[in-house]
């Protein structure tokens, strides 16, 4: 039992260490490319009466696309939050090895943050899918977002 739960450990700090930090950078990357180019394509018309429903859409899928770039930046630094309680536990354990509640401690934390990421994991992945749904059906409103009076861009 201590062999497998030494080993779900060391998983659980690997996928901590590497993967998910490279991922949300990943992430981070792949939505500053597509803000630049949804706000490079956006031709956003003045609001007139009626015919404004491409520009609410462009402006959603802008909106959705800030909500993500931040919850990604929250993620990542929850990343160093764990990291930072977790060295202070551990330089604890080093100054007072008698003290088990520490040691306890440190695997109480270690078991919180790979729940934790499991959960992150399903909404970056529900994240990701929201936005290429968004963005591939309404592609040509993003684009267009009125089919007609192109004289009143600014």
């Amino acid at each position: 039992k201590m062999c497998s739960k030494r080993r779900i450990t060391g998983e659980a700090e690997n996928l901590v260490a590497d993967f998910f930090p490279k991922k949300l950078l990943e992430l981070d990357s792949f939505l500053k490319v597509i803000h630049i180019l949804l706000t490079g394509i956006l031709l956003i018309p003045r609001i007139e009466d009626g015919n404004n429903f491409g520009v609410s859409i462009q402006e959603e899928t802008v909106a959705e696309l800030r909500t993500v770039e931040g919850e990604a930046a929250s993620y990542l630094d929850q990343i160093s939050r764990y990291y930072i309680t977790r060295a202070k536990l551990v330089s604890k354990i080093t100054k007072y090895p008698h003290v088990e509640d520490y040691q306890r401690t440190v695997t109480e934390i270690d078991e919180k943050e790979y729940i934790s990421l499991k959960i992150i994991v399903s909404e970056l992945r529900n994240q990701y899918v929201t936005l290429h749904d968004m963005i591939l059906k309404n592609i040509e409103k993003i684009k267009r977002p009125r089919s007609s009076n192109n004289e009143a861009l600014y």
